[in-house]
């Protein structure tokens, strides 16, 4: 029982930490997204350069920087893994719940992130129609409706999609943190039971004890 604890607790240990470390750089981006998805003031040609050539390095960086990368994402999903070998109801559901999000973070980050760097690196934006629903940022683009994505545009669709991502892992530490706290319940909800079960136990003996010395 107790290696089953500390096999939990270290699988959540090797989920939280590739959450954290994604969102963190997410948080560094940010103020490159910012001023295309947050702010009504048009954003100004000169933030748009200095964006694509910040992801055109990001995405010409060595060969080591994504295998540790993906690394990463791999010690997550084998934390999910072990806390669902046999799981718990708690684990059934929360760890269920944060798996399905962890597994929309990586389809994102493959089908969007990482395309659109391959997009902002080679410089060929306009070589490519979207449909209306998978324009995410794109003002002026009805449902159903195919149009060919431009420098500004594509940019803006990676910096949502950077939005989305870091949505989807603030629900996996949401959910987490959820687990915690019910097992933290359950576990003060037992104690006090077994506490109520030997005070009883003990008055039981005293009224026995009590008894028994009377009849003598």
């Amino acid at each position: 029982m107790a290696w089953g604890n500390r096999s939990q607790s270290f699988a959540t240990f090797m989920i939280l930490c590739p959450t954290s470390f994604f969102l963190g750089i997410l948080f560094s981006l940010f103020p490159y997204d910012y001023p295309l998805l947050w702010t009504a003031t048009p954003t100004p040609a000169s933030h748009f350069a200095i964006l694509e050539r910040h992801l055109s390095l990001l995405h010409a960086s060595p060969p080591i920087i994504p295998r540790i990368l993906h690394i990463v994402i791999s010690v997550g999903l084998i934390g999910f893994f072990i806390k669902l070998y046999r799981p718990s109801e708690s684990n059934a559901l929360f760890d269920g719940a944060s798996l399905v999000l962890y597994m929309c973070g990586v389809i994102v980050y493959l089908a969007n992130i990482v395309k659109g760097l391959r997009v902002v690196s080679s410089g060929k934006y306009d070589q490519e129609l979207v449909e209306g629903e998978l324009a995410v940022g794109v003002k002026g683009v009805e449902a159903g409706q195919e149009v060919p994505l431009g420098r500004d545009d594509s940019l803006r669709v990676l910096a949502a999609s950077n939005t989305i991502l870091a949505l989807v892992l603030v629900g996996v530490l949401v959910l987490q943190a959820g687990q915690w706290y019910a097992e933290r319940k359950e576990g003060q909800e037992l104690e006090s039971m077994r506490k109520a079960e030997k005070e009883k136990a003990a008055k039981s003996g005293t009224q026995r004890t009590g008894s028994g010395k009377k009849k003598v």
